[in-house]
């Protein structure tokens, strides 16, 4: 069983929650992630580790609340238990001395580029940092992503909040400026992904993307992430998540994407309709 440490809630639907789980925050590294159980008879939802204590023993998931399980999760408190914790997994960022890299945030992707920029700074790297999200509301970490950036846009979509502006917008705006990007994350939700590939594909700039594929065991043997990039057939769990964004098959992915819809629809209505029941 591991246990909730913290709880803190960073947006009305995005809660941070700190789990203590030794084994996996001794060998987690960025851009890494973990499945999550809820209780027994939950689904395994891969989540994105957004920073880890080795000395504490702990792991930080941020969780936003758009399913039935992941909805689950925001409403537990401290001192509740997660049925199962495994990680990490996946393949790490590669961590080098690149030169200027661009760090590209889009919402609950926020969390999992800050890890990344920390470990690209602290190697030398000079490291911008976008991060957006579609309100003021829904925007979390700004002054944590200011201690491992050497320069931070902030965005959002409606202009409530700093600027108005995609984060495609700024990121072209660095390099219609001639400076020398030699490399770009992005990360977020795929539709943004994809447009920061677009974005930086006719300058040539190498993009990163960490992909949120459907998963289920996240070990490579179910064969339920599986993306096409550069026209090969490869495995989020344990070939990524990161992948080149400019070979990435787009299209298939958010397809893929859509396949369980209806059937999330339909297990959050009758989940709300049990916390309704319970609330009554």
């Amino acid at each position: 069983m591991y246990r909730i440490v913290k709880k803190e809630v960073l947006a009305p639907v995005s809660k941070l929650l700190v789990i203590e789980a030794p084994d996996v925050a001794r060998k987690a590294q960025a851009g890494q992630f973990v499945i999550v159980r809820a209780h027994e008879k939950g689904e395994r939802i891969p989540l994105t580790i957004a920073d880890f204590d080795r000395e504490a023993g702990t792991i930080t998931i941020v969780v936003q609340e758009v399913g039935k399980t992941s909805t689950y999760l925001g409403h537990m408190e401290e001192g509740d238990h997660l049925a199962s914790f495994t990680g990490p997994l996946g393949t790490p960022t590669e961590i080098e001395k690149y030169g200027t890299v661009v760090l590209v945030g889009g919402g609950l992707g926020i969390a999992p580029i800050y890890p990344i920029c920390r470990e690209l700074r602290q190697v030398g790297n000079h490291v911008i940092g976008i991060i957006g999200a579609r309100n003021k509301d829904l925007l979390f970490w700004e002054d944590k992503m200011r201690t491992v950036t050497d320069e931070l846009i902030v965005c959002t979509d409606d202009g409530s909040y700093a600027r108005k502006a995609l984060v495609t917008v700024p990121l072209k705006e660095l390099l219609d400026q001639g400076r020398k990007i030699d490399r770009v994350w992005g990360i977020g939700p795929a539709i943004m992904m994809k447009f920061v590939s677009l974005t930086t594909q006719p300058y040539g700039v190498k993009t990163i993307v960490s992909l949120n594929s459907i998963m289920v065991d996240g070990t490579g043997m179910c064969g339920a992430c599986r993306v096409s990039v550069g026209g090969r057939t490869r495995f989020a769990c344990v070939d990524g998540p990161e992948f080149d964004g400019h070979e990435v098959d787009w299209d298939l992915l958010l397809s893929r994407l859509r396949i369980y819809q209806d059937l999330e629809q339909i297990a959050m209505q009758k989940y709300r309709e049990k916390l309704g029941k319970i609330k009554a």
